[in-house]
Formats: C-alpha cells, sequence, structure tokens
C-alpha cells in the first residue's frame, strides 16, 4: 500500500482562503494589518524567501515594507531600525531574516523587537508563552506543522511522537506544540543512543537535522506519519545517486534546473514505509510563509483590538 501524501499546497490554500475573510473584517474596521521585511546582507536564499513572503502580502492585500541594508551595516544600525519599527503603528508584524552578516549578534536583535510584533515568534517572551501554553505568535514551521497534521486528520492526541532535531526555530516549539496536543514527546539529536530504534518508535515522526535523507527506512515505524521539514539541495550527480535507489528522473532534473531538492528522508523509504508523508518540495514549505501572514493578522487584531471592535460597532 503506497503512502498518503499530505500536500502542503492544498492546505496553505485552505488557510489563505480563511485569512483573506479576516483581512476584509479588518479592512472594513479601518485596519490594513502590516508587516516589514528587514535583509541584511546579499544572501541569495534569503533574497529569495524575503521576496516570496512580501508577494504573499501583497496577494492578501495587506500592508508591506521590504528594508534591504547593505552587507556592512553595524549592529547600532540594525538596531536603529528595529527600534523605529517597534514605534511605527501601521506595522504590526515585524520580520528580520536570518542569517545575518557576522558582525551582527542575531540573538540581540531578536531580543530587540516588540514582543507583539515578533511574528517569526522566536522572541524569549514568545517562547515563555508558548511553553506556558499563552497566547502569542508561534514559530511558523512548527505553527505550520501542527496545521498539517490536523487538518489531514491524524491524530495527534494520546500519540508517540517522536522529533528529530533540537533547533530553536524547528525542533523545541513543534515538540512543544505536540506536548500541548497530548502527544507523548521524545526529541533526539546527534547524540541519542540507537536513534533508529527510539526513531521507530512514533507515531508521528518529524525530522528536522538539516542531513539530506537521513532518515532511512529504519527510522519509520510502518504506517507512522512522517513529517519533513528539510531542505537540501543536491548539486552533483554523485549526491544525487547516493539519495535515490532509481537516480534517473533526478538527474534529469539536476541537468536541467542545476540541483535537486531533497528533504531529511530518503524519499523513496519513506513512501514505502510510512502511512503518510509531507514530500519535499511541497510539504511543510507553503505552510511556513502563509503561517506567518497568520501571525501578522493575529498580531494586528492583539494590537488593535480595541479599535477594531469599536468601530465594527459603529458600523
Amino acid at each position: 500500500m503506497t503512502a498518503r501524501v499530505l500536500d502542503g499546497n492544498q492546505i496553505r490554500d485552505q488557510i489563505q482562503a480563511e485569512l483573506v475573510n479576516q483581512i476584509a473584517e479588518l479592512k472594513s474596521a479601518g485596519v490594513t494589518p502590516g508587516l516589514a521585511a528587514v535583509l541584511v546582507g546579499d544572501n541569495p536564499a534569503s533574497h529569495i524567501y524575503v521576496r516570496n513572503k512580501v508577494k504573499t502580502c501583497e496577494s492578501l492585500g495587506l500592508y508591506s515594507e521590504k528594508v534591504e541594508l547593505p552587507a556592512d551595516t553595524s549592529e547600532e544600525e540594525l538596531l536603529r531600525l528595529v527600534h523605529d519599527l517597534n514605534r511605527r503603528d501601521e506595522i504590526d508584524g515585524i520580520l528580520v531574516q536570518l542569517p545575518l552578516p557576522p558582525q551582527i549578534d542575531s540573538k540581540r536583535i531578536m531580543m530587540a523587537l516588540d514582543p507583539a510584533k515578533d511574528v517569526d515568534g522566536l522572541h524569549p517572551v514568545n517562547i515563555g508563552n508558548l511553553v506556558s501554553g499563552r497566547p502569542g505568535p508561534v514559530p511558523c514551521t512548527p505553527a505550520g506543522i501542527i496545521e498539517i497534521l490536523k487538518r489531514s486528520d491524524v491524530p495527534i492526541k494520546g500519540a508517540r511522537a517522536v522529533v528529530i532535531g533540537r533547533s530553536d526555530i524547528v525542533g523545541k516549539p513543534v515538540a512543544i506544540l505536540l506536548l500541548h496536543n497530548h502527544a507523548t514527546v521524545t526529541i533526539c539529536h546527534s547524540r541519542t543512543r540507537d536513534l533508529p530504534k527510539v526513531a521507530s518508535e512514533g507515531d508521528i515522526l518529524v525530522a528536522a537535522m538539516g542531513k539530506p535523507a537521513f532518515v532511512t527506512g529504519d527510522f519509520i515505524k510502518p504506517g507512522a506519519t512522517v513529517i519533513d521539514v528539510g531542505t537540501n539541495r543536491l548539486s552533483t550527480p554523485e549526491e544525487v545517486k547516493q539519495v535515490y535507489r532509481d537516480p534517473t528522473e533526478r538527474l534529469k532534473k539536476l541537468a536541467e534546473k542545476g540541483s535537486v531538492l531533497v528533504g531529511d528522508v530518503q524519499p523513496e523509504d519513506v513512501r514505502e514505509k510510512a502511512g503518510a508523508f509531507t514530500p519535499v518540495p511541497g510539504g511543510v514549505g507553503p505552510l511556513t510563509i502563509i503561517m506567518l501572514m497568520v501571525n501578522t493578522v493575529e498580531a494586528a487584531k492583539a494590537r488593535r483590538g480595541a479599535g477594531v471592535h469599536q468601530a465594527a460597532t459603529n458600523k
């Protein structure tokens, strides 16, 4: 039996349709949610990410600003910009695209954000809210993973969930969200003993360690739901042949596009052994940007809720 593909594009479109109605209600009350995206330096991947985020804002009718700064920007200059965006009322969400150049302390910049405008959900105040179950912005990729599971009718309550990877951006917050949804959660990492055995106990397996095709069939419980967070680029025929048992189609794609995208899970093994899985591309990725939009809209409601309610009442 072939595993069910959990289509991230389809789930993104569902959430986007819901957002359109919420944004229309806010606009009728005189509020247009606003997002500022800050980009420092010339990282090509960062430019693509920010461009896609701004493009999604425009398609939804949100106000957006893209602030591009040179790679030699000082930490103090970036802090001044963040403080200015904190004060501006038309900006509900601030996104500082990571990674930042080496002369800038990323943690200091994140600490400088107004927690109410931290739509990436990475400020310590918001991490504290997440851990304690209080309202606030949730990191976008983990929030998207929970949406995929719920909207695909994957049972979380009572399930054994295994998360491979302990990053602040994905591993830790998704483990907390799964725990809040009543899963029994194990977090694994590079020092975990007998990692395949521990992973194979999971009804839900989240792979988020950034190693191409690291999770093979040995890690997967038969019938498990596998969420693949990895986005790794293979750029040589040798790399493609190491991952795929039948590399013919992928080698053609490599010749056409110069690289092949693969997740942290061996793509052929997961189809044969899992009950359901997210593909790469087209799985978790589409959810990350739409959850950023969700956080921006929620930030606008939280910051200007009283005014929105009053305007709606007066109509």
